[in-house]
């Protein structure tokens, strides 16, 4: 008598994997030490409210313990001063920083949090769509030409030739038996993020400047580890602008000052001048208007009061100057003011560009989706 077996799926609840009690202080102390700019005894007095509160810890594991697993792995350092003076506590404490370590697994973080879907869809780079002598594999073959470099030719392919064109009995490869793995160029692509740290970027009880933080170290790595050939530089403009490298991102803080896009603009473009790269664009996150100038004899025009048409005559200036150069501007507006919007419009209109109004909800993933877009069309240069 015969029998039917029936296949099918059998489904279980899922049970998250146990996360050992360092496992779990370690996420929420990543969080804090982003929020409070790398400052490492403050993150600490908020974890220990944390666990007076939510009790985080037992006896069996305590603070104390986390904060000495810290330092064993890696994650923080202890630094003594000679003569056990000023920032030495009364135990011969020293003062505590995190480490590069930590800091890498910051911006690792922060690439998971914002672009943790790419993980799920594979590395990728841009193709031009000409083939060629090119540095990416496409899987297809052709037959060799004058120049092509030696490390192209697949062996395989060549062999297989030959023993169909001279048989087995009188082996020999000749030129014509050669077939070369076809490449493409990848583009490349240089990116300036400008991140506003004006006084505005934590009023009203927002913290802006934590996101803008995150997306910026989240680009940071997507560019390491999906497209190494790209470049990315962050530049912070307040009263006037500077660059600041990657590893500086943690620690960025909010200071007293007005907001001079023109300084953040004219520095990005001089940074975009010394990349040979054809592909170059400025991506801007801001949540104010342009409201300072550094003049010729150094002094500061300034004019919080509206949108003041010398500063904005301006800008709209270093957009059509951009524009000449082939680089587009991408402004990611953190306000909904109206009037903000309508310079924005105009100052996009001039450089031909694109803009995002925005609140914070979504920033990471927009500038994403708008760099990946960037990258699919060639710009000239």
């Amino acid at each position: 008598m015969a029998m039917n077996l029936r296949k099918g799926f059998r489904f279980v609840k899922y049970e998250a994997p146990e996360k050992t009690p360092f496992e779990k202080l370690f996420e929420i102390f990543q969080e804090l030490i982003v929020h409070t700019s790398g400052d490492v005894d403050e993150a600490l007095d908020w974890l220990r409210e944390l666990d007076s509160e939510y009790e985080l810890t037992d006896d069996d594991y305590t603070i104390d313990d986390f904060i000495e697993d810290l330092k064993a792995k890696g994650f923080l350092r202890e630094e003594f001063e000679e003569g056990g003076g000023e920032g030495t506590g009364e135990d011969g404490e020293g003062n505590l920083s995190i480490t590069a370590k930590m800091e890498r697994i910051i911006r690792q973080k922060a690439l998971d949090q914002i672009f943790g879907k790419l993980k799920r869809s594979g590395a990728g780079n841009h193709r031009t769509g000409k083939s060629g002598q090119g540095d990416e594999h496409t899987g297809e073959f052709r037959e060799y030409r004058y120049g092509d470099g030696l490390e192209h030719i697949s062996i395989t392919e060549s062999l297989k030739n030959a023993q169909i064109n001279h048989g087995l009995d009188s082996f020999s490869l000749s030129e014509d038996d050669l077939v070369v793995e076809d490449t493409q160029h990848k583009a490349q692509m240089s990116t300036i993020l400008m991140i506003d740290i004006s006084h505005s970027m934590i009023l009203y009880g927002e913290d802006r400047i934590t996101p803008a933080k995150k997306v910026a170290m989240a680009l940071a790595e997507l560019i390491t580890t999906r497209y190494p050939k790209d470049t990315l530089d962050i530049l912070v403009f307040g009263n006037d602008a500077w660059p600041i490298p990657i590893k500086d991102l943690p620690y960025l803080k909010v200071g007293p000052y007005h907001t001079n896009t023109v300084a953040g603009l004219q520095l990005a473009m001089d940074m975009l001048r010394r990349k040979r790269n054809t592909n170059k664009q400025i991506f801007m996150i801001t949540d104010g208007k342009p409201s300072c100038l550094r003049l010729a004899d150094g002094s500061y025009y300034k004019n919080s009061v509206g949108l003041d048409d010398h500063i904005v005559e301006k800008c709209y200036n270093m957009a059509r100057q951009a524009r000449k150069l082939h680089i587009p501007i991408t402004t990611f507006m953190i306000a909904q003011d109206p009037y903000l919007k309508q310079f924005v419009r105009h100052f996009t209109e001039a450089n031909k560009g694109k803009a995002f109004f925005t609140g914070l909800k979504g920033l990471g993933e927009m500038i994403f989706e708008d760099y990946e877009q960037n990258r699919r069309k060639r710009l000239k240069g």
